[in-house]
């Protein structure tokens, strides 16, 4: 299976995970679920 590697900034990093965080926000308030959005936070935060 061929998994693509991406190098990212610092700020390029902080800066998805800060759109993530809204998105999973957003989620939240329309009552929809967030499992997707956790799991690519958690590959961003490691």
């Amino acid at each position: 299976m061929f998994k693509p590697k991406y190098r990212f900034t610092h700020e390029e990093i902080r800066i998805i995970v800060m759109a993530l965080v809204e998105l999973k926000n957003s989620l939240i308030a329309e009552g929809r679920y967030t499992d997707p959005v956790d799991e690519l936070l958690v590959k961003f935060i490691d």
